[in-house]
């Protein structure tokens, strides 16, 4: 028996549940506004009844650049109710990036405001295959329709019906961040969605009555399929890292916010000011942060504002196959960040029900079988593999991506994270970093969590990376720091014998004796979190004088 399955229902059961709920709210912009349950599911479905009346109907592959706000969760929810295959570009990619993404994607439409149809019509993005072309906003030159035009023709039809999608039909097409390679299309089936929201639920401790601040717009696509209230926070979601607190905490105080997601870097910076100035929210309990490991320190500081009692939840998992593990703030500082600093790696947590794990031997080649022969035993370091309902099966139109990063089990495929990591006595997961920047020197490997929690254990340390320099024709590992802003430069000296006395004192980082210091890493334009350790690698290399 086929089973039908769409994340717009979710929408339609919360609004049937609490219609005079508030679902969504923006409290800044032009289009501001909020939104009850029986609000958007009425919106919904006249911008789905009029997507299919211009041709975007089940299965057309549909650009959506449209930034936060109410229009993205009307369009969003719109396109799965029409059957239609949302592709989600990051914009900050870099207009290279973001070109060669949209001609591998081949969409058939384009829904955009007008800043991106320009853009589209000036760089030429997927002209080839574009057909359809729908405005968020004034339509220019390029023709076609405006949302406001569609939803009046929907809405003069009645509305449209959710289309009776299957499990394995695609839901969605997401475009990798590219911070550790070229950026790649994963293929969302709706059965991925349907386990991904499950999944969720099952790990946070929210739903129907709780308000959330996602400052990460796709995480804010779950909040209507939990019952939540999204208050959409006025910042710039491709630099997390310089958020204005005060767009943070003002709607936290102003809207009663219990929870919210945040990357690492933007709790950094939030959390820096609060302490600061002495900020309590005592509505917020949790905390979700994700997109790099969240150092301790980081941890600690944030949770000083929050609640009492009130938990940071650090899920691990990629675009690829989300969540996957999950920590909390009361394991990482009564225990786990002691381990971290003595070169252990990052604690992520246990893994969630739905997710099989397995960590295998370090292969950087195709694997195109599973065998249960591949799997390493408990406490040694390899490669993380997962399978579950959230787990995605392909990425689109790149068989070779396909070949490196999937392992066929069957009937379904197994996902290497492209991370390495073990699994302790107890079931845990430690993260010990990507697999493509471990540094292997000539007597050994090196991994960059174990090593860099024991340096980023120097109160002088805002975080440091361990990059290979070529260096003599051969590699070196080096240690890369970027100090706290309150570190004067006069202290360098003193901060890097103290930082080769702490690697000298573990195993695995006394190989390690040169220490550089970098003025700000380079990170991803996702999160803001993940360290650019490829340009770091180049940038040691040249510092050192390797001709």
């Amino acid at each position: 028996m086929t089973t039908r399955v769409n994340i717009a229902t979710s929408v339609s059961e919360m609004a049937q549940r609490q219609p005079d709920a508030t679902a969504v709210i923006c409290p800044w912009g032009r289009r501001g506004g909020s939104l009850t349950y029986g609000e958007l599911e009425a919106r919904t479905s006249w911008v789905a009844a009029g997507l299919a009346a211009v041709g975007i109907g089940r299965g057309v592959r549909t650009v959506l650049m449209v930034p936060p706000g109410l229009d993205l969760f009307v369009l969003a929810f719109g396109l799965f109710r029409a059957g239609a295959a949302p592709v989600l570009v990051d914009p900050g990619i870099g207009l290279g990036h973001l070109k060669a993404c949209l001609g591998n994607a081949r969409p058939e439409a384009f829904i955009g405001v007008p800043k991106a149809h320009a853009a589209r019509v000036v760089l030429g993005w997927a002209r080839e295959t574009l057909r359809t072309r729908v405005t968020a906003g004034p339509r220019l030159f390029w023709g076609g329709e405006t949302l406001r035009r569609l939803e009046e023709i929907g809405r003069a039809a009645g509305g449209r019906e959710i289309a009776d999608t299957t499990a394995e039909e695609t839901a969605a097409i997401v475009f990798t961040s590219g911070s550790t390679g070229p950026p790649k299309g994963v293929v969302y089936r709706h059965g991925n969605f349907a386990a991904q929201i499950e999944a969720v639920r099952g790990v946070l401790d929210c739903g129907p009555g709780d308000v959330d601040l996602p400052t990460f717009p796709l995480f804010s696509l779950f909040d209507p399929a939990l019952g939540m209230t999204t208050v959409i926070p006025e910042m710039d979601p491709t630099r997390p890292a310089r958020v204005d607190p005060r767009k943070i905490i003002g709607p936290i105080r102003e809207f009663g916010v219990t929870t919210m997601f945040g990357s690492p870097a933007l709790l950094d910076t939030v959390g820096r000011w609060g302490v600061e100035h002495g900020v309590e929210l005592p509505t917020l309990r949790q905390v979700v942060s994700a997109g790099a490991p969240v150092a301790p320190r980081i941890i600690e500081r944030f949770r000083r504002l929050m609640a009492p009692g009130g938990l940071i939840l650090t899920p691990y998992g990629a675009t690829e196959a989300l969540p996957v593990a999950v920590a909390s703030s009361d394991e990482v500082l009564s225990e786990t960040r002691f381990a971290t600093e003595r070169g252990a790696g990052t604690c992520v947590g246990r893994p969630v029900p739905s997710i099989e794990l397995a960590v295998i031997g370090i292969d950087d080649g195709e694997i195109a079988e599973w065998s249960d022969d591949l799997v390493l035993p408990r406490g040694e370091i390899g490669e993380i593999v997962v399978k579950g309902g959230q787990v995605t099966q392909s990425y689109f139109a790149a068989e070779e991506h396909d070949r490196l990063g999937k392992i066929r089990d069957g009937n379904v495929v197994r996902h290497r994270m492209g991370d390495l990591g073990y699994l302790d006595e107890r079931g845990r997961l430690w993260f010990c970093g990507r697999k493509s920047q471990r540094v292997v020197t000539r007597d050994r490997t090196l991994f960059t969590d174990p090593c860099e929690g024991v340096f980023d254990s120097h109160p002088g340390v805002f975080r440091s990376a361990l990059v290979g320099a070529e260096v003599g024709g051969a590699t070196t590992p080096v240690i890369c720091v970027e100090l706290e802003p309150s570190v004067r430069r006069s202290d360098r000296e003193r901060i890097r014998a103290e930082l080769l006395e702490l690697g000298a004192g573990i195993e695995h980082t006394r190989p390690i004796r040169t220490v550089l210091f970098h003025p700000a890493f380079p990170v991803d334009i996702r999160h803001n979190a993940k360290i650019g350790r490829a340009a770091l690698a180049e940038w040691a290399t040249r510092r050192l004088g390797s001709p």
